[in-house]
């Protein structure tokens, strides 16, 4: 019996994980991939308070090391689901049972795909949603973004340092990345851009060769060696019944992160909220502790 199981290993359950170590009680993280989250993906993070500069990688290893020096337990498993039971909770996983007095589900959310033809076929072949992982694949090739987003200014800055062609494709006019970030990437010389775009079908037998767009309503073919999508992210809490989930797939928590079952808390992007950075990541994970340890009574 753990004092806490907190499922995922990203910011928020990261920083879960140092709260509830500190507060000298047993935790366990489930994560299913790799621990640190999607900032792990991010070249540069510049927008923590304390922090002036530091690459996603390096911010997550040290909150993983401070959680694991904290006395956090890990182990890297898939959740199939979540008992409730009286006064405490089985995790259930593809290894084990694991019970908790109080769970911390911190599980944020998956990459958006754009969900045309030869998408899936050429996942690994040309097609990738982490420019971090596979950019350096395109050396000296040509490649595009697809999506508006910081996420999608943040491939298109590190892959123009890689690539010699960069395409950002937005099905829109205007971007939704911060108009600093986007100025940035407008400057450099390696990057062109396509908007009022969307792309429609992947070209390729066993490598992407190109893509066929629809621009402003006219079709075109784009060559390129690789595609990188950065659209957004979607939740994958289905596992978590009974936990109420809105009609987006998000997890209903209240402003303590407290959700309809007693003990069972969430944290983090996979959280309905209207803010999903990393300083909210981490304070979601200190409430959803604090509200634990006063609410259960350790």
């Amino acid at each position: 019996m753990y004092d806490f199981i907190i499922i995922g290993g990203g910011t928020a359950g990261l920083s879960s994980a140092v709260y509830a170590c500190r507060a000298n009680k047993s935790t366990l993280v489930i994560e299913r991939e790799a621990f640190g989250g999607q900032i792990v993906d991010a070249p540069t993070v510049e927008n923590y308070p304390g922090i002036v500069s530091i690459s996603g990688a390096q911010f997550a290893s040290d909150l993983f090391d401070q959680a694991e020096r904290a006395g956090a337990e890990f182990k890297c498993e898939t959740v199939q689901k979540i008992i409730p039971q009286n006064g405490y909770t089985t995790v259930v996983t593809d290894e084990g049972k694991y019970d908790a007095k109080a769970v911390v589900i911190a599980a944020g959310c998956e990459h958006k795909r754009l969900g045309v033809v030869g998408e899936d076929r050429l996942i690994g072949s040309g097609v990738s949603y982490c420019a971090l992982c596979d950019g350096a694949f395109f050396k000296d090739r040509t490649v595009a973004v697809v999506g508006g987003g910081n996420a999608a200014f943040s491939a298109a800055s590190y892959l123009a340092g890689v690539a010699s062609l960069v395409y950002v494709i937005h099905r829109r006019n205007e971007f939704r990345a911060e108009p600093t970030v986007v100025e940035r990437v407008k400057a450099l010389n390696n990057v062109r851009f396509i908007t009022k775009a969307k792309v429609t079908e992947l070209v390729g037998d066993d490598e992407l060769t190109a893509l066929k767009l629809d621009v402003n309503g006219a079709p075109q073919t784009l060559d390129v060696d690789g595609m990188f999508v950065a659209i957004g992210q979607q939740p994958d809490n289905g596992v978590f019944a009974p936990i109420a989930l809105d009609e987006s797939g998000y997890i209903t928590a209240d402003e303590k992160c407290r959700t309809n079952v007693k003990g069972i808390y969430a944290a983090g992007d996979c959280r309905a909220k209207t803010v999903r950075q990393l300083t909210t990541a981490a304070a979601d994970g200190a409430i959803a502790v604090q509200t634990a340890l006063s609410e259960l009574l350790f």
